[in-house]
């Protein structure tokens, strides 16, 4: 999420620290040491007392271990662990607000069908928190892989670093080598000084030497870097923290600014340590003088069983008007039949100036029940004044009577009225233990229900008066349980509405994946006496007529269920409007997971920001995912909508550009700046993708543990396993389906928006994927380009410049060699950008590396923040051998083998050790210690 903030008008971006706390995390600095840590483990995980006991040892030597790493400063004092209630009970503690989608670290299943690779979902700048911390069981019970990532505790501290502090990976494993302006081949890491060879463990290798590639000066692929087990160094945490001697992170003495890793590239060639010490965590926390080491962290185990919820539901009159109560019911009553979860427990509370019990805890067990609670819903005329405290103390006495306490009850309160006397039961509610999640109808609702939400962890949505939208029944189907457990939640397939004239028709097609299909409706519903002419057709061609709905004339609504599984494919509705008059149709698709064993496909949508004053801008997200694994290739389109006025719509991209930091990684994202009023504002995200073949991504995108390939320990090699592909062979084109999405991603607050028109205030965005490579004695420049605001529209120019220092580039941009732009016009936005030119620094023998940095400027001549630095190397050929570049001494080694553990020589240069075995495979590699 970068911007260049060109006029300080323009402001600055608000960080995922605020996007951290809107999510309900409760990690906080008291003192030095870290409170609430919440680690919690999916249901699907089976019982094992062994990973509880691993994940406290971890814990435990991490917080030691970040003590001394952080010098004395932080610590970790109080930890958290959900426990899933697929889990035996064993007197484990009742959480509050805690739950295993607001965990700052989950136990889970693998990314992909393979690998246990920890990592840390970070999709915000340099600076920024990331989301979560994965670790797979595998990873928390077999020690084998130790020798593979180092010790746990040790691991732990690095995934905390990507997602506390916004710190970025110091190695790469696509550039794995790289070129020194002194023309030497060194391994992409931080710091220099630690020691190892260089190993051919592939195939693919040339002879079986480690070899130089003549056209790039690297080595040719199939050789790794392997590491010596005892070293003197002391960093980085960020690159190698499985080594005992490595306790730092890299700092401004010993950073390695000519690596081509995603630390520099993210974070403008600043060390780790720089980073981490200037993050608000360090603000005003001071080292501890005390000697001794801070105490253990204790832990907190917790479940949460039974579900219990209380709809507190406002009859005031601010409900007169625009079918208010009855759009309440419609959503209301969907919710109950086809959202909530089975086995949940639900009580029904009214208020206006006084409130009233419609219906005690009742637990779904049945339809029965879910229609049973359907009918108290409330029905009567609207009257009398708006007092929610009296509403929420209703629904707190309605949950205490399922056992005598409130913690980790959750109430759904809907109000369209203002209660100035809200305030008076803040601290009481805030502190009650329940999480509240709040839907504010029309412009009237009381300010202050989203503070309750975001203070007890609970959601915010907003839904206008616009009988289109759909709004209030899409704030009901988002919430579900948050326990992890996406088999049992109901997934919003479709949702749309249409103001429709006499005997025209609102049609649209809808597909069903087979990731879906159990417990399918289709639910229609109208503003007339009479329904709409409903026809709804399969993939089977089979036609569903109103004859196939259950009709409800009353509430204006109309149902289907689908029997069994609904059928893969294309499902296409047409709804007529048979009345005299215009009206708005809706259709709502909900449908539940086909099997538990297979993860649905599900979205989830949120904003940078709940609060936002302009002309600050945010940033909208939608992570699209199976499980936990990306889903790539996706049409996701943004609906944001003011509380009057038309809908803003904005295609989000998951392009590794503008607002989205990181490539084919299933977050979806784009700036979004343009406001029409203050007040508040509606996120719904739609997402579809046709039925197409899609190659996964290879590897983990987002910031991960290295995977040790091996270590030279007393003077042999002791190789690990060959890292396990995430994706297997046959999976490597994957055939997927096509499939449809809605999500409603809740509401945000604008204030201190101008009247029209604007002044411009908005630069281009910063462009964060600019690549270079040379040819010859010509640099090639591509990126993709950024828009005249933000990543929306187009640049008026770029402006390039290039040095023999990132650092000149970064602090001194404008003094640096401008090169000649005067033939490159930009491109729209989120195009493709290439540009050639010879550096004039070439020119001179001794320069082999250049760096290089792009700004755009737009035509209100505002300009973006200046972009990642791009390196760039003129090979200096030939270099047949790594022993034309560095001066240590040449060993040769055998491999026996395919590259698995094998016993090998290490001997001096003019010797070679030869063993046989009954097969034999000989590899000689060139080796060397590094400087």
């Amino acid at each position: 999420m970068s911007c260049g903030d060109g006029a300080a008008a323009a402001g600055w971006l608000l960080t995922l620290l605020t996007l951290a706390a809107a999510r309900g995390a409760a990690v906080l600095l008291q003192g030095n040491g870290y409170d609430g840590l919440l680690v919690a483990i999916n249901p699907q995980v089976p019982e094992d007392q062994k990973l509880l006991a691993n994940i406290k040892e971890m814990i435990t030597e991490a917080s030691f271990y970040l003590f001394n790493a952080t010098q004395r400063r932080v610590y970790f004092q109080n930890i958290k662990i959900l426990i899933p209630a697929t889990w035996k009970e064993n007197s484990y503690g009742k959480p509050k607000h805690e739950s295993y989608e607001k965990a700052e670290v989950i136990v889970a299943a693998p990314y992909w069908k393979h690998g246990d690779e920890p990592y840390t979902l970070q999709y915000g700048e340099c600076g920024n928190m990331g989301k979560y911390i994965h670790f797979t069981p595998n990873f928390l019970v077999n020690d084998d892989l130790i020798d593979v990532y180092g010790s746990r505790g040790r691991v732990f501290v690095h995934e905390w670093a990507h997602l506390r502090w916004g710190v970025f990976d110091e190695y790469n494993n696509e550039k794995p080598f790289y070129i020194t302006g002194q023309n030497q081949v060194k391994v992409t890491r931080c710091a220099s000084d630690l020691t190892g060879i260089y190993v051919c463990e592939k195939k693919s290798c040339t002879e079986g030497n480690c070899v130089i590639n003549q056209l790039t000066g690297l080595f040719k692929e199939g050789c790794a870097f392997i590491p010596e087990r005892t070293q003197t160094a002391k960093s980085s945490i960020m690159y190698m923290q499985s080594l005992s001697s490595v306790v730092e992170f890299c700092n401004e003495s010993n950073h390695n600014r000519e690596a081509p890793n995603l630390q520099n590239r993210m974070c403008d060639y600043r060390s780790t340590w720089d980073v981490i010490i200037s993050s608000m965590d360090f603000n005003n926390t001071l080292p501890r003088t005390n000697t001794s080491l801070p105490p253990p962290p204790t832990f907190s185990l917790l479940q949460k069983r039974d579900r219990v919820i209380c709809l507190v539901l406002d009859v005031s009159h601010s409900m007169n008007g625009d079918d208010r109560i009855n759009r309440l019911r419609q959503a209301a009553e969907l919710y109950l039949l086809q959202v909530v979860e089975d086995n949940s427990y639900v009580g029904i509370v009214t208020f206006n100036n006084k409130g009233e019990i419609r219906s005690q805890l009742r637990q779904i067990v049945n339809k029965d029940i879910r229609k049973q609670l359907a009918s108290y819903l409330p029905t009567a005329a609207p009257s009398g004044g708006t007092n929610i405290c009296v509403g929420l103390q209703l629904g707190f006495e309605v949950i205490k009577k399922q056992d005598g306490n409130i913690y980790g009850s959750e109430i759904i309160l809907l109000t369209a009225g203002e209660d100035s006397g809200i305030i008076e039961c803040f601290s009481n509610v805030i502190n009650s233990g329940s999480i509240i999640h709040t839907i504010a109808l029309g412009p009237s609702a009381a300010k202050e229900v989203e503070q309750l939400a975001h203070e007890t962890g609970g959601l915010a949505f907003f839904a206008s008066d616009r009988l289109d939208s759909n709004d209030l029944i899409d704030g009901f189907s988002a919430i579900s349980s948050g326990s992890g457990d996406t088999f049992s939640h109901s997934i919003q397939i479709e949702s749309a509405g249409e103001r429709t004239e006499s005997y025209k028709q609102f049609s649209r097609t809808v597909t069903i994946d087979s990731t879906v299909g159990k417990d399918t409706f289709f639910v229609v519903t109208w503003q007339t006496a009479e329904p709409p002419k409903i026809t709804l057709l399969d993939p089977n061609g089979k036609n569903y007529t109103n004859m196939d709905f259950e009709v409800n004339t009353v509430l204006q609504v109309a149902r289907l269920q689908i029997p069994g599984i609904a059928e893969v494919g294309e499902w296409t509705y047409a709804l007529m409007n048979t009345h005299l008059s215009p009206q708005a149709l809706t259709m709502t698709v909900t449908s539940r997971a086909a099997n538990f064993t297979i993860p649905a496909i599900t979205v989830k949508a949120h904003i940078s920001s709940d609060r936002n004053e302009y002309p600050r801008s945010m940033v909208v997200y939608a992570q699209v995912s199976q499980g936990l694994s990306p889903i790539l290739g996706a049409n996701v389109t943004a609906i944001i909508k003011p509380e009057t006025g038309d809908p803003l719509i904005l295609e989000l991209l998951d392009n590794g550009a503008g607002s989205d930091i990181v490539k084919n990684d299933g977050v979806y994202s784009r700036y979004i700046y343009s406001f029409s009023e203050n007040g508040r504002y509606n996120l719904k995200v739609r997402v579809q993708r046709a039925n197409k073949t899609v190659r996964p991504h290879p590897t983990v995108p987002w910031s991960h543990s290295m995977y040790i390939p091996g270590y030279i320990e007393n003077g042999k090699i002791q190789m690990n396993p060959p890292r396990p592909s995430v994706i297997s062979n046959e999976d490597i084109q994957t055939r997927v389906g096509g499939f449809s999405r809605t999500a409603s991603g809740g509401s945000f607050i604008m204030s201190a928006v101008p009247t029209r028109p604007y002044t411009d205030v908005f630069p281009p965005c910063k462009i964060i994927d600019l690549h270079a490579r040379t040819a010859n004695d010509m640099m090639i420049l591509s990126w993709t380009a950024s828009g005249d605001d933000l990543d929306q529209g187009q640049a008026a120019s770029y402006e390039i410049r290039t040095s023999e220092s990132p650092l000149e580039l970064r602090d001194n941009f404008d003094k640096t060699m401008l090169v000649n732009t005067s033939d490159l016009t930009p491109q729209h936005a989120g195009y493709k950008e290439i540009f050639v030119f010879k550096p004039e620094a070439f020119a001179t023998e001794n320069i082999t590396i250049i760096y290089v940095a792009v700004r755009a400027i737009d035509k209100a001549s505002l300009h973006s923040d200046v972009s990642n630095i791009a390196q760039a190397v003129k090979f200096v050929s030939p270099m047949d051998y790594l022993t034309g570049n560095i001066e240590n001494s040449v060993s040769r080694i055998v491999l026996l083998g395919f590259g698995l553990i094998t016993a090998i020589c290490l001997i001096t240069s003019a010797t070679i050790c030869a063993l046989k075995k009954r097969k034999k495979v000989v590899i000689t590699e060139t080796a060397t210690n590094l400087l």
